[in-house]
């Protein structure tokens, strides 16, 4: 069995799959609790998987979380975890920058996608919004823009007249009201930023692209853009997977 996991800014995925690769048990915990004493309540049910899990492949971007993790992970279950960027990588995909610049999660998720043949632009919504450029099995770069929530509790902890907003899709673009005028300036603001962003990248690289949206807030805008969009909410966790199976 193996032990899967991405670390994000925000939040924490813990999955455990079967030798098969199927999906055994998934927990989500928030990064900024990640201590000991959390982990030691959050992943008690992992006494149940000791002995049976053999390997521990992990993305992460939150370095000091990982670490405590992963001395979690030896002390409790004695595996030893590896991060995706101490591996050579290059069996899966060409990094044509530097790879130290660019996010584990976004390698995971450019790994997830590549087919060979295909082009591919990955917008991830989460604590950034993030745009990668896959051509085949080069990873060519790509564009960090500020992430949707942390913009929209930026703007709320930053502006006295302005409640707790939850984003929702909306249909006009006047707001008659304080939240419809900030959920307006979200919606369709993020619409045109995504769009514009594509557009950008068409136009350098004359090339065409599978558009694949994932993480955080992607299932909302997706139906609004103005070109077809593919949905895959478990991109990064389907890379690490890849991966794994590739390295055996």
């Amino acid at each position: 069995m193996y032990l899967i996991g991405d670390i994000g800014n925000t939040e924490v995925k813990i999955c455990i799959f079967n030798s098969s690769k199927k999906l055994q048990k998934k927990i989500t915990l928030k990064t900024n609790l990640i201590t000991n004493k959390y982990l030691n309540n959050k992943l008690s049910f992992m006494k149940s998987f000791k002995n049976k899990l053999h390997k521990a492949l992990f993305c992460s971007v939150v370095p000091n979380c990982y670490k405590i993790i992963k001395s979690f992970i030896k002390t409790k279950l004695k595996i030893k975890s590896v991060e995706i960027k101490e591996l050579n990588l290059d069996q899966f995909l060409k990094i044509k920058v530097n790879k130290k610049q660019v996010g584990s999660d976004r390698i995971s998720n450019a790994i997830s996608v590549i087919d060979g043949r295909s082009n591919f632009i990955v917008v991830d919504f989460g604590t950034a919004t993030t745009f990668d450029v896959i051509i085949k099995n080069n990873y060519l770069g790509g564009i960090i823009a500020p992430g949707v929530n942390l913009s929209l509790n930026t703007l709320i902890d930053k502006a006295s007249l302005i409640p707790p907003i939850k984003l929702a899709n909306i249909t006009k673009v006047l707001g008659k009201n304080t939240v419809a005028a900030v959920r307006s300036g979200f919606y369709w603001g993020y619409i045109g930023l995504i769009e514009n962003i594509i557009k950008k990248i068409h136009l350098q690289t004359k090339k065409k692209y599978k558009v694949i949206f994932t993480g955080g807030l992607s299932d909302l805008f997706r139906k609004s853009i103005n070109q077809k969009i593919y949905f895959n909410q478990n991109l990064t966790i389907n890379g690490l997977v890849k991966i794994i199976k590739l390295t055996e």
